[in-house]
């Protein structure tokens, strides 16, 4: 029997990951979801929004109230559907087990199976409101709700639980050391009790966002967006977070298990970037928007998940589906919006079933070390720009190797481990997270320390994946 040279099998190895790569991209995604807001004035009807999901890797919809238009137009699609109980519910919710019955009748039952029905969210960021009586017949609400929900035998298909603003946590930095506000705890350990006993998320909305209109610094910048960076060390231990929405999430994860709910599982309910913004607000611009959804759907279609949470993609949902006119406050509250009304795109992050599959490598392992590579036909590969400093390439090569992609190859003994240089391995890497993350410019990026290029970097044993675009 042939044997396979180390450059045949690590090329056989990319291409497996490539293709089963390529076929998860093509279909909904369950970890990606988006925000389906309606205060606005034109919005496009709830079947072309439909369809338009289709069309993308979106898996999951969260509405803030329980349209029934919306949810008969997602029926038969096969997304996940949160919807919503609005605060103004919770108290006859609350203090009426019959009302909560006719709320899942009306809401929920009378759309269900055709409709994706998930999650119902009683309530939304109600602990910040710092209004004891709603805070007090929260919990009621959210039983009486679980109760009809399993009164038509859905219990455990269709959850329950409510949305927190980050503002329930008193301590968030470093990520080890989050902590609830002692003022909520009381609250907050029947709601997560509650939700330990009936299997359902603790719903977050962290923004990067806020956390760098509060410190903005250029590093705090990079490390919002997902972009290379010399990271942030958790002095509890010793962790490097490469960037903030892992931190953020695992402020959360470390207040959830110091009050002893270590297996309640974390939903990020909310998250995003405005692409606009007023002349005063640091932050919001198409590029940056670009950047942090771009990635963040990169983060996640990765499956590195978070350094406390390993391995698996948290469910996060971007906020938002659409821009939101009626909207009042600066100008970036109405700016959130991945698409416009009329369908088009705002900035594309690699959503779209017909542009997210990445495209076959042309590169193939050569069996004669004197017979030259195969030339691309476009610019195929994502290399160093010349000049730039050691410390950025080991940053970059750091950021790449993190986000889960197979850096095997420049370990000892792998194929591409020779020549030994941070630049020769930061090469590699780079490379290969573009080809990985969906070939998107922003995934060549790397603070602006990369390029394009049509010249093949591959080198005998090395092969660089890559080929025309």
């Amino acid at each position: 029997m042939a044997t396979l040279s180390q450059s045949q099998l690590s090329l056989l190895l990319f291409l497996s990951f490539f293709f089963t790569t390529a076929f998860n991209f093509a279909e909904s995604q369950s970890f990606i979801g988006v925000n389906y807001g309606q205060i606005a004035d034109n919005l496009p009807p709830p079947a072309a929004t439909a369809s338009l999901l289709k069309s993308t890797a979106i898996g999951k919809v969260r509405l803030y109230g329980a349209d029934g238009a919306i949810i008969k137009a997602l029926a038969n699609t096969g997304i996940g559907i949160v919807i919503g109980a609005s605060n103004g519910d919770i108290p006859s919710l609350a203090s009426d087990p019959n009302a909560a019955t006719q709320w899942v009748n009306s809401n929920v039952l009378a759309y269900y199976p055709a409709s994706n029905i998930t999650l119902i969210t009683v309530g939304n960021e109600v602990l910040t409101l710092m209004d004891q009586g709603l805070i007090s017949q929260l919990l009621p609400a959210m039983r009486n709700v679980q109760n009809a929900v399993n009164s038509v035998s859905l219990g455990g298909k269709v959850k329950v639980s409510t949305v927190h603003s980050m503002a329930v946590l008193t301590q968030s930095a470093p990520p080890s050391s989050g902590l609830f506000n002692p003022v909520f705890q009381d609250a907050l350990k029947g709601l997560l009790q509650f939700q330990k006993d009936n299997g359902s998320p603790f719903a977050i909305n962290p923004y990067p966002f806020f956390a760098y209109q509060s410190d903005s610094r250029p590093e705090t910048l990079a490390f919002c967006l997902f972009q290379p960076n010399a990271g942030r060390v958790d002095s509890g231990n010793g962790i490097k977070y490469l960037n903030m929405f892992d931190a953020q999430v695992d402020a959360v994860r470390s207040a959830l298990n110091s009050m002893g709910f270590k297996d309640v599982e974390i939903m990020v309910a909310e998250t995003g970037w405005p692409y606009r913004g007023d002349s005063n607000e640091v932050g919001p611009s198409v590029e940056n928007a670009r950047a942090y959804n771009g990635n963040l759907i990169a983060h996640l279609r990765s499956l590195v998940g978070t350094p406390l949470m390993p391995g698996k993609s948290v469910d996060t949902y971007i906020f938002a589906l659409y821009d939101e006119d009626l909207k009042a406050g600066p100008a970036s509250e109405r700016a959130f919006g991945l698409f416009k009304p009329d369908l088009t795109m705002t900035y594309d992050v690699g959503l779209s079933k017909t542009s997210q599959t990445p495209s076959t490598p042309s590169t193939t392992p050569s069996t004669n070390p004197s017979t030259p590579l195969p030339k691309p036909t476009a610019n195929g590969w994502c290399v160093p720009k010349n000049g730039i400093s050691d410390a950025q390439l080991q940053a970059n090569l750091d950021y790449a190797c993190g986000h889960g992609i197979d850096c095997g190859p420049i370990q000892p003994g792998g194929a591409c481990f020779d020549p030994n240089t941070v630049s020769s391995h930061a090469s590699y890497a780079m490379n290969l997270y573009y080809q990985t993350m969906g070939k998107n410019p922003w995934n060549c990026d790397f603070s602006q320390t990369a390029v394009l290029t049509s010249t093949n970097p591959s080198h005998n044993p090395c092969i660089y994946p890559g080929g025309s675009t």
